[in-house]
């Protein structure tokens, strides 16, 4: 006769708050979009492209330069509004900001033929509509 009591274990899964989900696919979306410059780098002939004064398909200019810091410090700045707007300014916020920010991930892979770029900015779209999925079903609580 076997006196061992064997006893169930389930692995403790707590309730993550939205605002933390958001805060963190934020993160994951810039370290995407940082890793798919970088490895953008390494394409051949893509230094001497820069260093003749080219940003892509654009000359570097300060007013491009701008326009791109502004670009990124949109969804940075995104990680830390996620914890700390109110739910409903927060909501809207991430859900804008989010639609935006597919626009902006689509049209960079137009006439993109490099695979790394195309999957990156695949899943920079998967993770925006994460962030737009968990934004729209923001939950609710009674008045």
């Amino acid at each position: 006769m076997n006196s061992e009591k064997k006893t169930a274990t389930t692995l403790e899964d707590i309730k993550i708050n939205v605002k933390i989900k958001l805060s963190a696919l934020w993160i994951t979306v810039m370290s995407s979009y940082i890793y798919n410059d970088i490895f953008d780098l390494y394409k051949p002939g893509e230094m001497a492209h820069i260093m003749a004064g080219n940003m892509g398909p654009f000359p570097t200019t300060q007013g491009a330069l701008l326009t791109a810091m502004i670009l990124m410090t949109i969804p940075t700045l995104m990680i830390f509004l996620s914890l700390t707007l109110k739910a409903q300014a927060n909501r809207w916020t991430n859900i804008i900001v989010g639609i935006l920010y597919i626009v902006v991930a689509i049209s960079n892979v137009i006439g993109e033929v490099w695979a790394f770029y195309i999957f990156g900015n695949i899943v920079q779209v998967l993770l925006l509509l994460l962030i737009v999925g968990y934004a729209w079903k923001w939950p609710k609580q009674e008045a």
